[in-house]
């Protein structure tokens, strides 16, 4: 089977800030690396998709690094969006281009700054995805989850539909928001329920229709860039027609009021490194040990400690459970039960319109 994929990059990790900015963002940088977080999801497709049959949805300020990081891709298939508008249309957009190249084909949306530790496992559910999506499906694929999350969102499965070798897929009842520990808790003990990890696969036709009729207004508007896609016009409906569309994710937009949805659960070692804290945890083997990234650390009575560093010995003494981010311009210190508020750091350089430690 011939599958195409649709990466959408954008997004600017502020919970990594502040190593990730607007206009170095997360997947553009080595996390856990050497790779960068695009590079990887890229490695991983190896054997799934050809790098000619992969289309990258990026911003204006990041096409050439993800140009220079993939040089496989061509470079029509790096698709500039003059603003972001989320996912639907990212990943819209994306399927009407490869329904234009292959009418029947398969496509898969992945995320360009996930990691993934078992690459195999990951292999495995997309083909299975594959099957499904086959049938007509919107297929996603959940993960396993290992403890009460409360940073992602979760999909109840529902009656089963099919196995494919080890795995099995389900109806998808209903999509949840980020819960809170009780409800995540609770989610968890049931056994019914999957994270979302916001990982597609369908027939880019199937979602072509989807949009035309949940989403109208947002295919309407794809479709006119699409139909110039071809012309001397292209770039300039791109740039009239885009800023005319309204900010949807595909979950919201799609998932959560399509008729037909399945998902297949899947153990990969998912995460998405949405901070700090999910950093150290992929990359360290117990909860005690400390971590230096791209610096040397001198680390006399301290404990369970991230470092990311400029290449400037950073010294610790006495400390435990901290995240230090040094880097040309900005120290963050702070403690890793808290990493993922590191975005109200950002968002208060914002509100004093301090753009540039963004």
């Amino acid at each position: 089977m011939r599958m195409y994929a649709v990466i959408p990059a954008g997004g600017s990790g502020t919970r990594l800030w502040p190593a990730s900015r607007s206009a170095r963002p997360k997947f553009l940088l080595p996390f856990p690396g050497p790779r960068s977080m695009l590079q990887s999801t890229m490695d991983r497709l190896e054997g799934l998709v050809r790098p000619e049959d992969t289309f990258i949805l990026t911003g204006r300020q990041h096409a050439v690094s993800v140009g220079r990081q993939l040089p496989g891709v061509p470079p029509d298939n790096i698709v500039v969006e003059p603003s972001a508008r989320g996912s639907g249309p990212a990943i819209g957009f994306g399927a009407m281009l490869i329904a234009m190249r292959d009418p029947e084909a398969i496509m898969g949306s992945f995320a360009a700054d996930h990691f993934i530790a078992d690459q195999e496992a990951f292999r495995r559910a997309v083909h299975a995805a594959c099957e499904v999506a086959e049938r007509g499906y919107l297929v996603t694929i959940g993960i396993q989850p290992s403890r009460p999350e409360t940073g992602y969102g979760y999909i109840r499965r529902g009656e089963p539909i099919a196995q494919h070798n080890s795995l099995r897929s389900f109806v998808v009842e209903e999509f949840k928001e980020k819960p809170d520990l009780e409800t995540a808790t609770r989610y968890v003990d049931s056994g019914e329920y999957l994270w979302n990890a916001s990982i597609f696969v369908w027939r880019a036709q199937t979602l072509i229709d989807a949009m035309r009729e949940l989403i109208p207004d947002v295919y309407e508007c794809l479709r006119s860039i699409a139909d110039e896609w071809e012309t001397d016009r292209r770039h300039e409906v791109l740039e009239a027609r885009w800023p005319e569309l309204r900010d949807v994710t595909i979950d919201h937009g799609i998932m959560e009021h399509a008729p037909h949805v399945a998902v297949i659960p899947a153990d990969c070692g998912w995460t998405d490194l949405g901070d700090w804290n999910s950093l150290g945890e992929v990359l360290a083997d117990s909860e005690q040990d400390n971590l230096a990234i791209q610096t040397a650390h001198i680390a006399e009575d301290t404990h369970s400690t991230l470092v990311f560093g400029n290449n400037r010995t950073v010294a610790t003494l006495g400390v435990k459970n901290l995240v230090i981010v040094d880097t040309d311009d900005v120290v963050l210190v702070c403690d890793r039960e808290r990493a993922q508020d590191v975005r109200l750091i950002v968002q208060r350089l914002k509100d004093r319109g301090d753009t540039g430690l963004i």
